[in-house]
C-alpha cells in the first residue's frame, strides 16, 4: 500500500529527530556563514537522549565550550558573540563521537522568500553568462537553498535541502534565486564581510501559504486545501523550520499570486506575515534575532501591457499596507524596491517574469544600506507627493525630494466625481498630461473635469504595465529611484487620514 505524500513527509521529521545520531540540523553544514556579532549564533542538532554535548568553535579566535544535555533528541547552544570573519571549525562531541563543520565564516545572513520571481534562477537573467563568470570572486558570500516540501503541521527541521551551503561557483549559483543572490554579492562588496544567504521560495504560492495560522487568524482568514497556495503549508515546512537560526534580516519577491487571490486582504496579510516571522524568529533565536529585524521587499514589476485590470495596481499598494510608501507607521523598519519601470516584453521565462534582476538588487541594497544598516546620505525612496492641490485650471503635486521629469499624457490620472466618496476602481479616471514642472511640483491640467469642484482623487502610474523600461517619467534627481504608484483622494474612506 502506498504512505501518502503528506505521511511520508511526517515520517521523514519524524526520523530528523529520533535516530540518536549526533548530528547538526539540517540547515547547518559546511562552508556557512553563521550570524556574526554583536547577535549570538544558535546551532542545534540532535543526539542520543540525555547525553552531554560539547560544543566548541575552533578558529581566529577562541571561545569556551559550551556543553548541553539532549532532550527529546535534541540539543541547542548558544555561542557568545563572534566578529565577522573566519574560517572557523564548529565540533559538537559526546563520548565516543564527534560532528564537525569546517570553513565556517561569521557575517551576515539574510532570509529570500517569495514566490517565481525570488525563485527566478541566476542562469535566466539578462547577462547571465557573465555574472556566472565572476561568482567564485565573491567566496564569502556563501549560498544555502531549501528544498520544496509542503505540511500540513509545523516541523523542527526541514524534510530536505536543495543545495547544501556552498561556495559560489558557476554550477550551484545558476540554479540560484538571481535576487537573493546579486543582492548578496552587492551587500558583501559594500560590508566587506561574509553574507550568507538562505533561499526558501516556491513560484506561484500566495502569501497565505508562508504565514503562520495565528498571523491570518488576525486578518480574519482560516483554513484552505488549495496547495500550494493553503493557507500556512510552506510556513510549516520551509519557515518554522528555520526559526531555531539566528538571522540579520530577510527580503522578499511575492504578489503576483494576490492579484488575484484575496487581492483585498494583502494590505492585512502582507504586514501581518512580517510582524509574525519577526516575533517567531525572535523567540526561536532565544532572543538574537532582532524583534524588528529589518525586512526588505520589492514591489511588483509588470506582467499584462495594455491590461485595464487593477490586481498588480492594488497589490503593489497593498504591498506598502496603503501608505504607498515604506518605511511607514504600519510597516516599520522596512524598504521596497520599486520594479514597475522594468518591464520584460521578449521574456522567454513569460512577461510577468522580467530578467533584469540586477537593477531590483540593486535599488534592494540601497533600502538595505540606509535601513538595515543606518548609513547616512543613502537615497533609497523615490519621490513621493508631499501636497497636492488644484484649482480650476491645474492640479499641482509637490514632491518631498527633487525630481527628474519627462511629459507624459496618461500616467497621472484624475477621478471627477460629484459625491463626497472616496475614488476607487469604477470611479471615472481620466488621464491628465504633464504641463509644467520644477525641481519638485508636477503641475497637470485640471479642467478635464466639468466642474473644478469635481476633482476629487488623482493617481500615478496606476496600471498594470505603467511605462517601458526606466522610462516613467518622475524619477529622482539622478534618475535612479523611480516615483512608486500612488493614488490620493480628497474624500478619503471613513477611519482613514487623507
Amino acid at each position: 500500500m502506498a504512505v501518502p505524500l503528506l505521511v511520508l513527509f511526517l515520517l521523514l521529521a519524524s526520523y530528523h529527530e529520533t535516530d540518536g545520531t549526533l548530528r547538526f540540523a539540517s540547515y547547518y553544514g559546511d562552508h556557512m556563514v553563521l550570524q556574526k556579532a554583536p547577535e549570538r549564533a544558535v546551532l542545534w542538532g540532535y543526539g542520543p537522549e540525555d547525553a552531554q554535548v560539547t560544543v566548541f568553535l575552533s578558529g581566529p579566535t577562541k571561545q569556551k565550550a559550551s556543553s548541553v544535555s539532549v532532550t527529546e533528541g535534541i540539543w541547542k547552544v548558544t555561542f557568545d558573540p563572534v566578529e565577522a570573519g573566519g574560517p572557523y571549525s564548529v565540533t559538537a562531541a559526546i563520548d565516543g563521537s564527534t560532528a564537525t563543520l569546517t570553513d565556517v565564516l561569521f557575517g551576515d545572513i539574510w532570509l529570500c522568500g517569495g514566490q517565481s520571481n525570488m525563485y527566478f534562477f541566476v542562469s535566466q537573467i539578462f547577462n547571465a553568462s557573465e555574472e556566472l563568470a565572476h561568482v567564485e570572486e565573491f567566496p564569502h558570500v556563501r549560498v544555502f537553498m531549501a528544498a520544496l516540501n509542503q505540511s500540513k503541521t509545523e516541523l523542527s527541521d526541514l524534510i530536505d535541502v536543495e543545495i547544501p551551503w556552498s561556495l559560489p561557483t558557476k554550477r550551484t549559483v545558476a540554479n540560484f534565486s538571481a535576487v537573493c543572490w546579486l543582492f548578496g554579492r552587492i551587500m558583501n562588496k559594500n560590508l566587506k564581510y561574509p553574507i550568507g544567504l538562505v533561499e526558501s521560495c516556491w513560484g506561484g504560492t500566495a502569501v497565505e501559504a508562508w504565514s503562520s495560522s495565528g498571523a491570518l487568524q488576525k486578518c480574519g482568514l482560516e483554513g484552505s486545501e488549495d496547495v500550494p497556495t493553503g493557507n500556512s503549508v510552506l510556513w510549516n515546512s520551509m519557515i518554522h523550520p528555520l526559526l531555531n537560526m539566528t538571522i540579520k534580516g530577510a527580503v522578499w519577491y511575492q504578489g503576483e499570486r494576490n492579484a488575484v487571490y484575496h487581492q483585498d486582504k494583502y494590505n492585512c496579510t502582507f504586514p501581518a506575515m512580517i510582524d509574525d516571522w519577526r516575533m517567531k524568529f525572535h523567540q526561536g533565536s532565544g532572543g538574537q534575532t532582532a524583534m524588528d529585524f529589518p525586512f526588505g521587499f520589492v514591489q511588483l514589476s509588470t506582467y499584462k501591457k495594455h491590461s485595464t485590470d487593477d490586481g498588480f495596481s492594488n497589490i503593489r499598494w497593498h504591498q506598502t499596507a496603503d501608505y504607498g510608501y515604506v518605511p511607514n507607521a504600519r510597516m516599520k523598519k522596512t524598504f521596497m524596491a520599486v520594479a514597475m519601470d522594468l518591464p520584460d516584453e521578449t521574456s522567454p521565462y513569460g512577461t510577468i517574469h522580467p530578467r533584469d534582476k540586477l537593477d531590483v538588487s540593486f535599488r534592494l541594497t540601497l533600502g538595505a544600506r540606509a535601513v538595515a544598516y543606518n548609513e547616512k546620505d543613502v537615497p533609497f525612496l523615490g519621490p513621493f507627493p508631499k501636497s497636492i492641490m488644484s484649482n480650476k485650471k491645474y492640479v499641482n503635486v509637490t514632491y518631498d525630494q527633487t525630481v527628474s521629469v519627462k511629459p507624459a499624457e496618461d500616467i497621472f490620472e484624475i477621478c471627477c466625481s460629484g459625491s463626497r466618496e472616496p475614488c476607487g476602481p469604477k470611479s471615472q479616471w481620466i488621464p491628465a498630461s504633464i504641463m509644467h514642472w520644477d525641481q519638485t511640483t508636477v503641475q497637470l491640467l485640471a479642467n478635464l473635469c466639468k466642474d473644478p469642484d469635481e476633482v476629487a482623487g488623482l493617481r500615478y502610474a496606476w496600471r498594470d504595465w505603467p511605462c517601458d523600461f526606466k522610462a516613467c517619467p518622475i524619477y529622482s534627481s539622478d534618475r535612479i529611484l523611480p516615483a512608486p504608484p500612488f493614488i490620493a483622494s480628497r474624500f478619503p474612506e471613513k477611519g482613514k487620514a487623507g
